[in-house]
């Protein structure tokens, strides 16, 4: 049986880091400091993926040269992200 209140709870962390987000934009952070709402943006997205990288695509559980192989990758895709970022500006 799977661990109900082990993924209840990511379900959770997981639903407050995209209000969270949800709430950033929303009430007009981004017009005020785009920067300052980037980097926060940026931080729970960040979060959202190590959670979802460590449970539910088990990499908790894996040897550490896989988690360590998912996590360089994880970091060029935001790396990619924040370049993409400065071109659009």
């Amino acid at each position: 049986m799977t661990r109900l209140k082990l993924y209840t709870g990511i379900y959770v962390v997981l639903f407050v880091l995209a209000t969270a987000q949800a709430m950033v934009e929303e009430f007009g952070y981004l017009e005020e400091a785009y920067w300052t709402a980037f980097g926060v943006i940026l931080v729970l997205s960040f979060a959202k993926a190590v959670v979802v990288a460590g449970y539910y695509q088990h990499l908790r559980w894996e040897p550490p040269s896989v988690t360590y192989l998912m996590l360089g990758g994880l970091f060029v895709a935001l790396a990619l992200t924040t370049a993409a970022a400065y071109s659009i500006l």
